[in-house]
């Protein structure tokens, strides 16, 4: 980085601008990098000389003008000297902090990570959830760890924050901090929120972002296929805790609800529909949209085996639901009765769902996105997996048309 910079005095037109004097800014760029600061005073364009960046005459007050001018000139010109003297990097961050007198108030990553994070606490239960605040925690956690390891310090002023503290904080989370793909993604997306935040308060005006970009690829989603899930339906389970999990987990493999939206299923949810039939309606936890899902029969089976069982009947919940941690542990005691080598977590029924029992089996896209309560069809896209016999189904159409055997 170049310790050099340049100014400039000039005419600023103010918004809906007719006639009269204009208001005098100073320009100062470093390294690409631009800041604009007024400098208080104005001038009538007829008086300016634009090659001088300084007032045209002889006058007492043109004069005085040019005077302050050269002032601010030798000012910035010594806190500039200031700063390579400190040790530090001339940012144009820095030398205008330093030149509005801000620089003793600016605000620290840390800092405002902290009041976002209390700010989200607030307001739990209210757009927020738990498991989110969660993980700006860690995201703080681990920028204080960074901060440490690489600046000996415990926190850092957000103008010093550059694309090298970006790409040095994903290096250590993947190294140090031994984080998958996807979890350093999510990290550095918190990261960029703070700064975006920064950006919006005008406490930055450069974006350190404006560079970086990330390589993790979406992790492939697993599900059940139609035979592994139909040794899941049929298997004889002789353990009642395993058979509820069981029951719940298939119950959504049919209806595509997640751990969180069938937790708070309730007879409110279910309605009958435009055809006759049985239909659940619930706003979705994550994203707060509607998902409108036709009951199928196995799915309803398994609503009037539990219509009447008392410990659910009691909370008003329409099936036994365990927490996330014990349901996910029994899947697994379930997926090895069953013979299946897949890690079985509860969300992959809803990945079921959206493959195996609807896409294969030719529901459109669309039709599932509704389901699922998508916002974007192309997140249905990343859950949606063109199965080995939908291709098969749809190249033995192809022939039929065609008229030819291969």
């Amino acid at each position: 980085m170049s310790t050099n910079y340049s100014l400039l005095f000039y005419l600023k037109k103010p918004k809906n601008y007719v006639n009269g004097a204009k208001p005098i800014y100073m320009r100062i760029t470093i390294d690409g990098s631009v800041c604009e600061i007024s400098t208080g005073k104005s001038c009538d364009p007829s008086r300016w000389n634009s090659k001088a960046n300084r007032s045209k005459g002889n006058t007492e007050e043109v004069k005085t003008l040019n005077s302050y001018l050269e002032m601010l000139n030798l000012k910035v010109a010594a806190l500039h000297l200031e700063i390579l003297k400190l040790g530090e990097i001339p940012t144009i961050e820095l030398l205008k902090l330093k030149i509005t007198g801000k620089a003793e108030n600016q605000k620290t990553l840390l800092s405002v990570l902290r009041d976002h994070n209390l700010k989200m606490d607030s307001l739990l239960g209210n757009g927020f959830r738990e498991n989110t605040l969660k993980g700006y925690r860690t995201t703080h956690s681990h920028l204080e760890s960074y901060i440490a390891k690489e600046f000996s310090a415990s926190d850092v002023e957000l103008h010093k924050i550059d694309h090298s503290f970006i790409v040095g904080y994903e290096y250590y989370l993947r190294t140090e901090k031994a984080c998958s793909d996807i979890s350093a993604a999510k990290y550095m997306k918190h990261l960029r929120k703070i700064i975006n935040l920064s950006l919006a308060h005008e406490w930055i005006t450069s974006n350190p972002f404006k560079f970086y970009k990330t390589n993790a690829k979406p992790k492939e989603k697993s599900y059940l296929n139609r035979d592994e899930l139909t040794r899941i339906v049929n298997k004889k389970l002789e353990i009642l805790r395993l058979q509820h999990v069981r029951d719940i987990f298939v119950f959504c493999c049919y209806t595509g609800l997640s751990y969180a939206d069938v937790s708070k299923l309730t007879k409110r949810n279910i309605e009958v529909g435009i055809d006759n039939r049985f239909w659940i309606k619930i706003n979705r936890q994550k994203t707060n949209t509607l998902s409108s899902i036709p009951i199928l029969p196995k799915a309803l089976e398994i609503l009037k085996l539990y219509r009447d069982y008392p410990p659910s009947k009691s909370n008003g919940q329409l099936l036994p639901i365990l927490s996330n941690q014990k349901m996910n542990s029994y899947l697994k005691e379930i997926a090895d009765l069953c013979g299946i080598t897949k890690e079985l977590t509860f969300h992959i029924a809803r990945h079921t769902f959206a493959t195996t029992v609807t896409l294969s089996n030719g529901v459109p896209i669309e039709t599932v996105s509704k389901m699922l309560g998508h916002l974007d069809i192309r997140t249905t896209q990343h859950y949606a997996k063109l199965l080995d016999n939908r291709i098969s189904k749809d190249m033995e159409e192809l022939v039929t048309k065609l008229g030819i055997d291969f």
